[in-house]
């Protein structure tokens, strides 16, 4: 096990026994499959927001259930859920990882209750479906914009693509 990679129970109890560390709490959350240069800056950002920034990381099946194979490409999630988790840990942005099986972090959230919910701003509030709990408690919902566009997808095809020149 590395540092940083965090159950439920042991995040809780972290952010109890030490507010000042974790508070205000900024979460976000995603696949992170193969992190690229948009991922480490919408990070930073997020990070910025706050005093800490946990990542909930979805986990292989619930990225499988989220991102159904695309004709001709892998099925994803490509890299790991505990390598994922480790390069995400391993960031000076990130405070925190959390794996979770859902295909929402609704309930993270609801538990954790981060004063800021950070996503990238090819989201929309309303169609965001952790976005209504955030408010419910009073948390802020923050759209953070995307500074270099990039995908794992598009990066496993321009890869396949040069394999075929």
């Amino acid at each position: 096990m590395f540092s940083g990679l965090y159950t439920l129970d042991e995040l809780k109890q972290s952010i109890a026994a030490d507010p000042q560390r974790w508070r205000p709490l900024v979460f976000t959350n995603g696949c992170f499959d193969l992190l690229h240069a948009g991922h480490v800056r919408y990070l930073q950002a997020a990070r910025s927001l706050g005093q800490a920034l946990v990542v909930g990381l979805n986990s292989d099946r619930s990225v499988q259930a989220i991102k159904p194979q695309a004709e001709g490409l892998p099925s994803r999630p490509i890299v790991p859920e505990q390598q994922r988790a480790e390069v995400l840990a391993a960031l000076r942005s990130v405070d925190g990882v959390i794996i979770f099986a859902e295909t929402t972090a609704s309930q993270l959230i609801a538990t954790l209750q981060p004063e800021i919910y950070a996503k990238g701003g090819d989201y929309q509030l309303e169609t965001l479906p952790e976005a209504a709990i955030v408010q419910a408690y009073g948390g802020r919902v923050e759209l953070i914009r995307i500074e270099v566009p990039s995908s794992t997808s598009a990066i496993v095809k321009r890869i396949l693509a040069a394999q075929d020149d």
